[in-house]
């Protein structure tokens, strides 16, 4: 493995320049881009600061010069490219979902046995989401009772076009919650150190929202609502875990700060606080009051990422195995959707 680790990014569109910016930034070269045409491909790899464009995505992996392969394709290929890199031995970062189906990202989490291979659950990577994470592991919280918020979008109100992403065949089923309810769910748990394991879900507008009533392993209840049809929200990914002594609230779209609601009254921590944790200090890149954001974060994941593949083990890198846990919670949402019933989250 040489030291300048090697990217091939899968995947030409938004989220395909997010990773070029980030494997920069984590000081790794993009050395091929693969788009939907050969010609495509070479535009993307000028476009995206890559040593060269690839005639397909089945050739990038196959090559030489790539030690990381980046999925950034429509949800229903990600599970042949990626089977088909960690069948080559390399390391793997997946776009969320992992597959359209729990069987699919069942098969890649197996498959990913004693190999990197990560999903960019990225929200992890905010400072304010690392500090509520050691709060609660600190017992300063007590023990916690509701965890609720919601995750909604608009980027599909008022009948704007979803791409592929409205195609079941292609985004899969129930597409607000897969794609972006997932992230919630992962923050949720991730900070909480909660474990869903029942729920009863409604969906409605053809996938674009899903409301969630849910309980948790150590007893808590809670709810979350996710819509990609909300006016006037862009990406509003909110958390509130709800303590007997102390609750934690985090806004993604004000991220410097976590709000901290306490029986003695309330108070915001700011990013950078001199009484922040080791925790998201780590995290913390810029001074105090210069934002950081979703690059950020994404930049962090990458870097977390490539480290492990040098043999590091960084705390609380997404992998393989947390987008399996993913695809069981969507499965569940679909079922309960559909049955109209509580359903069991497979553990």
């Amino acid at each position: 493995m040489v030291d300048r680790l090697r990217a091939g990014i899968i995947g030409a569109g938004f989220i395909g320049g997010v990773h070029a910016h980030a494997v920069r930034a984590a000081g790794g070269e993009v050395t091929r881009v693969a788009a939907s045409s050969p010609d495509r491909s070479h535009e993307a790899a000028v476009r995206l600061g890559a040593r060269t464009g690839a005639v397909s995505g089945e050739a990038l992996i196959d090559a030489d010069d790539v030690d990381v392969v980046h999925v950034c394709t429509p949800n229903s290929t990600h599970v042949a490219l990626a089977r088909r890199a960690l069948a080559a031995g390399k390391s793997v970062i997946c776009e969320k979902p992992l597959a359209t189906t729990l069987d699919g990202a069942r098969e890649l989490a197996s498959a990913a046995h004693g190999l990197v291979a990560t999903v960019p659950f990225v929200y992890r990577f905010y400072p304010a989401a690392r500090e509520i994470r050691a709060r609660v592991h600190a017992g300063e919280s007590g023990p916690l009772h509701l965890l609720h918020g919601a995750y909604l979008q608009d980027w599909q109100a008022a009948g704007a076009p979803a791409g592929w992403r409205g195609d079941a065949a292609e985004g899969g089923a129930h597409r607000a919650f897969a794609d972006v309810g997932v992230h919630w769910c992962d923050l949720v748990e991730f900070s909480s150190g909660h474990r869903i394991t029942r729920l009863q879900a409604a969906t409605a507008g053809g996938g674009t929202a899903s409301t969630v009533q849910f309980e948790t392993d150590t007893g808590a209840t809670g709810s979350v609502v996710v819509s990609q049809t909300a006016l006037g929200r862009r990406n509003a990914l909110r958390i509130s875990l709800d303590g007997e002594r102390a609750a934690y609230r985090f806004d993604q779209e004000a991220p410097e700060a976590v709000r901290i609601g306490g029986i003695d009254g309330d108070r915001t921590l700011h990013r950078g606080s001199p009484s922040s944790s080791e925790a998201a200090a780590r995290y913390s890149m810029l001074p105090p009051g210069h934002p950081q954001g979703y690059q950020d974060c994404f930049n962090a994941f990458v870097a977390d990422t490539y480290s492990a593949v040098h043999g590091g083990a960084p705390d609380g890198l997404p992998t393989f195995a947390d987008g399996l846990r993913a695809a069981a919670l969507t499965d569940a949402v679909i079922r309960s959707s559909e049955s109209s019933t509580w359903v069991e989250v497979p553990s």
